[in-house]
């Protein structure tokens, strides 16, 4: 399990990455509830890299805040594939940022089905490149209970944006 201070940890190594290549940041966070965009922006001088993070908890603020279609959140529901990777390309859209993630989940202790239990959680990274935006999207099941699960998403989150902006350059 990941602890708080390896979050922050990572946090810190997140910053300084965005701000020695200077790159900015977006999130959207369903079910981490800001908690991506708390741990960036405690890091000191993270202003510098951070202006946008959007909880679009409800499908409702995914729909308005991110743009994501009604019929991808009707066909393929909140946590999938496709609505994170519309909600990541949303975030770059509404800040204009270098790279967003976007994460939506089943963080318990109810609401999960045997197709998704407790524990799923959907992450999509948004880069742009060029001409074009490029989307990563990845399925991970977490064990553990509903701070355990949240605290694992926001590590792979910012360890996924890590990893996206070293293998940029």
């Amino acid at each position: 399990m990941t602890t708080t201070d390896e979050v922050a940890s990572f946090s810190v190594e997140l910053v300084a990455a965005l701000s020695n290549a200077g790159k900015s940041v977006a999130t959207a966070e369903s079910c981490t509830g800001g908690w991506i965009a708390k741990a960036i922006t405690d890091v000191d001088g993270s202003s510098t890299c951070f202006g946008y993070g959007v909880v679009s908890y409800s499908n409702d603020a995914k729909v308005s805040l991110l743009g994501v279609h009604p019929h991808t959140l009707a066909k393929h529901g909140a946590v999938s594939r496709q609505t994170v990777s519309e909600m990541s390309t949303g975030a770059l859209d509404l800040s204009g940022a270098d790279i967003a993630v976007a994460v939506s989940g089943i963080a318990g202790p109810g609401g999960g089905s045997s197709s998704k239990p407790v524990g799923t959680v959907w992450f999509g990274w948004a880069s742009r490149a060029a001409k074009a935006v490029n989307v990563d999207t990845e399925l991970h099941l977490f064990d553990g209970e509903r701070d355990d699960v949240r605290r694992e998403t926001v590590a792979l989150a910012i360890k996924g944006l890590l990893q996206r902006l070293r293998s940029s350059g």
